[in-house]
């Protein structure tokens, strides 16, 4: 292996702005490193590398204290030299004056005399040709009348136009005069006259498409300063038929008027768009042929083909829009693809004009004073020197592009024809999410409407729940593709608002008929005797209630895993947008974000291209740096990091989760709350504990020990304690896992401890732990789940208990508050069976055992208004 010369690796390190690569360049000079060499070859060239560069940096070195040590010499001496230069300087000066007073002192008085002589003469002669042309100006205009006049008499028409011209360059002359507005007024007369005597002509020649007559008039018009009435004129005439054919067209979807008869826009507009075609392919042989700007004619040509319909196209779309009412954005986007189709069609047209010159050569153009045919006038000599240089720039800039080898620098880039073309769609485009959304909203509505809910039984809840979950899902994909194709990615925004917003609608339906009627098929558990779970008597309309629950529960599971799922398609869809949006920005021409140049722009000026917009894509964009990402997808793990983009709909999906378990623990809880209704009324608490006769002199109170809990307690202890039992007929039910985050009162710790992906997305936990599998919802351990299901309808139990019945009870003497207490206690003892407790009870529990003298200085010594404390004091009669 051979090192490359040092000398010239050192020199080439100034080409390179990264170290790495001209080290990696320098090693491998010499060709590529064969598998088979050692590393001792590599580590050869690495120190020949090192030694080179420190000879060299030690040369540098010594060369840098040279120049420092030259510098340091020569600062003294450019003081002295400066001040030398400025000495030099005035004496010059000096020297010049002395010089100049010699030479007026050596011209003779005579000479000087003549040579001023000469000089007012020459200024005499001057002002004298100055007022010769003025008189010659003011004589002509005297005749410029009658001379136009005899003109177009005769039909000299570029005669008329030559000499109109001729006297347009003279009105500068009586600028800031009292003739200038007469001699302007007559001059614009005299052109509306040659105006209105070659109009019908030029209508003519225009409808017979006589080339050479129009291009001359092209010329006369432009002498007098008429190029856009002649651009008018000519643009008129071409499109009338286009306009005629957009006026009356039978139209049944954009019509003022409903009507029943007529074709669909969208049949009508290819049908147009073909004839537009049809006559620009036309106009591109014939416009280079007249004007001297192709490409900029063409492109304004098809501007005014468009602003001069009737109604216009944006009147057309408001109509279509009025007429389809929730489907608007079909419609509207079928007429978007047939005229993006169409803007592709006409750029190809636009890309060949560039290539056109004024067909004739300036040559053949023959002499103005000698012809007075108005089919031949001849343009004057300033027009054709535009024309000739218009034309040069033409072939010059298409020949270096062809031999270059690199994108044609297109004339189309600068000119707007598709701005018009695009314009209409403008006001729908950024109204884009409310279209969505009104389309999403009426394929839901046509969804729901296939069943009648309200007469759908329990059981099929859950079913129908599931498979209109399939239909609404596969509305919502629909949606991915029109937002590309109608936004072009700019209605990013908008897309996730109104699929966020559909599907929590969706949702909210189901939310709404958790409470539906319980009439259905009876379960197979319904015949459960109270033996087998006491203290829960249970209805067989309980039992079924229990199971249409657990369905629809289940059903909520599947749906969310579907939103999970469809979530990663959308995700993937704004990321392949955010991916184009980056590549536009690095290289615009290369990576366009649209078909047309018009219809970007148009986009990018829009308030869809908005700050909010970036942002979303910025989160979304799968940017290459995230190798372990792209690593994990391509092993088979899929995974979603950062924040949840259908932020409302999974909401949604955890309140329809939380109406089902609670609506399900009301029905597990409903006979232990049935007991519990009349427990505030009953007569124990104000019934003595002993009686009357065995208490001491002034109705002294004896103590009574180990009380035994009232019969309700008791029936409701059993039922709680039989809860565990009713979870193992459910053990193998995975939707009691779903959604335990919105389980009422669930417990915190229990839930840290949970790995659940639907608690760890509206957990506060970092973003990066915020990853779920996109498969399947994961399934946990059922005494997991059992566990934290009975802690939630142990604390809701005792909710009910302290919140709704025991502040019902109006009067507790000493002995009903001994009762309570050992209720209480009891009930403490139990429910810490199931893992359960509350630190409210224990405080009715200890103001409840307080006797009189320390309750009422407990109740004294706090500021509680609304607590436990001011309950039992109402109860007690402690107030």
């Amino acid at each position: 292996m051979t090192f490359p010369n040092s000398a010239e690796s050192l020199e080439s390190l100034e080409e390179y702005e990264d170290v790495t690569s001209w080290i990696n360049d320098t090693l491998t000079a010499s060709g590529s490193i064969q598998n088979n060499e050692s590393l001792s070859e590599l580590d050869q060239q690495i120190t020949q590398l090192l030694a080179s560069l420190d000879i060299a940096c030690e040369d540098t070195s010594s060369q840098l204290e040279r120049t420092i040590a030259d510098v340091s010499r020569g600062i003294p001496r450019l003081t002295y030299d400066l001040h030398f230069i400025k000495d030099n300087a005035l004496s010059l000066q000096t020297s010049l004056a002395t010089v100049h007073a010699r030479s007026r002192a050596a011209i003779p008085d005579s000479t000087a005399s003549a040579l001023e002589q000469l000089k007012r003469l020459d200024t005499m002669k001057t002002h004298m040709e100055a007022a010769r042309e003025v008189l010659r100006e003011a004589e002509s205009w005297s005749t410029m009348e009658v001379e136009v006049t005899s003109m177009l008499a005769e039909r000299s028409y570029a005669k008329a136009a030559f000499r109109l011209s001729e006297a347009n360059k003279s009105m500068i002359v009586f600028q800031n005069t009292p003739e200038y507005d007469p001699r302007r007024t007559l001059l614009v007369n005299l052109q509306n006259q040659l105006e209105a005597s070659l109009s019908s002509a030029l209508v003519a020649a225009i409808n017979e498409q006589n080339l050479e007559a129009c291009r001359s008039y092209f010329y006369i018009f432009s002498n007098i300063q008429r190029e856009l009435e002649f651009r008018n004129y000519y643009y008129g005439s071409r499109r009338a038929s286009l306009t005629s054919m957009w006026h009356e067209a039978d139209l049944s979807d954009t019509a003022l008027e409903e009507k029943t008869s007529g074709q669909k826009f969208s049949e009508f507009l290819p049908k147009f768009y073909a004839s537009v075609l049809a006559l620009l392919n036309q106009e591109r042989s014939s416009i280079p042929a007249i004007f001297p700007d192709p490409a900029h004619t063409l492109s304004a040509f098809i501007s005014s083909i468009f602003s001069a319909l009737q109604p216009t196209f944006s009147q057309r779309l408001t109509s279509l829009s009025s007429h389809y009412a929730d489907l608007a954005l079909k419609e509207l986007l079928a007429n978007f693809k047939i005229t993006e189709e169409f803007a592709v069609a006409v750029a190809k047209i636009m890309e060949k004009i560039q290539y056109s010159t004024i067909a004739p050569s300036l040559s053949e153009i023959p002499n103005s004073a000698n012809h007075t045919d108005p089919s031949t006038p001849t343009p004057p000599s300033h027009s054709r020197k535009r024309s000739m240089r218009m034309s040069i720039s033409f072939r010059s800039g298409a020949n270096r592009s062809v031999s270059s080898g690199q994108k044609i620098p297109s004339l189309a880039d600068g000119l707007d024809w598709d701005q018009e073309l695009f314009h209409p769609f403008l006001e729908f485009q950024v109204d884009y999410g409310s279209l969505e959304r009104r389309l999403l909203d009426h394929a839901l509505r046509e969804i729901v409407s296939i069943d009648t809910r309200q007469k759908v039984s329990c059981s099929d809840q859950a079913r129908i729940f599931r498979e209109r979950a399939v239909d609404v899902f596969g509305a919502a994909e629909e949606s991915l593709v029109r937002y590309s194709a109608f936004t072009h990615g700019f209605g990013s925004m908008s897309l996730l608002q109104a699929l966020d917003g559909f599907l929590k609608s969706f949702v909210d339906m189901w939310t709404a008929d958790v409470s539906f009627a319980s009439s259905g098929p009876q379960s197979t558990l319904q015949n459960a005797g109270s033996e087998d779970l006491s203290g829960l008597d249970y209805t067989s309309q309980d039992w079924s209630n229990i199971q249409s629950m657990l369905h629809l529960l289940s059903a909520a599971r599947s749906v969310f895993e579907q939103m999970t799922s469809f979530e990663v398609k959308l995700r993937s869809s704004l990321a392949q947008t955010a991916s184009k949006f980056r590549l536009h920005r690095g290289d615009p021409s290369s990576f366009p974000i649209a078909s047309s140049k018009g219809s970007e722009q148009i986009l990018e000026q829009s308030s869809l291209n908005s700050a909010d917009l970036h942002a979303l894509l910025d989160r979304v964009d799968l940017d290459p740096s995230h190798s372990r990402e792209i690593h994990l997808r391509s092993q088979g793990v899929s995974s979603i990091a950062g924040e949840p983009l259908l932020v409302d709909a999974r909401s949604a999906m955890f309140e329809l989760a939380k109406a089902c378990q609670t609506s399900l623990q009301n029905t597990i809880l409903s006979p232990l709350r049935q007991q519990l209704a009349s427990y505030a009324s009953s007569p124990i608490w104000v019934t003595t504990a002993v009686d009357s006769r065995n208490t001491a002199f002034n109705d002294l109170q004896v103590p009574t020990f180990s009380l035994s809990p009232s019969e309700t307690i008791q029936r409701v202890t059993e039922g709680l304690l039989n809860l565990p039992r009713l979870f193992e007929v459910y053990a193998d039910d995975d939707a009691l896992s779903f959604s335990l985050q919105t389980l009422p009162f669930a417990d915190p710790e229990l839930l840290k401890s949970v790995a659940d992906p639907s608690v760890s997305e509206v957990s506060s936990v970092p973003t990066h732990s915020r990853r779920q599998s996109i498969a399947k919802v994961a399934t946990l351990d059922p005494e997991t789940v059992s566990t934290a299901w009975l802690s939630s309808l142990g604390q809701s139990l005792l909710a009910y208990l302290t919140t709704d019945i025991l502040p019902r009870i109006n009067q507790l003497n000493a002995g009903g508050a001994a009762q309570l207490a050992s209720d209480l206690g009891y009930l403490s003892n139990v429910i810490r069976v199931i893992n359960v407790e509350s630190e409210e009870l224990q405080q009715w529990k200890e103001y409840v055992e307080l006797d009189d003298d320390a309750g009422k200085a407990e109740l004294y010594g706090t500021n509680d208004e609304e607590g436990v404390l001011r309950h039992v004091a109402h109860m007690r009669g402690w107030k």
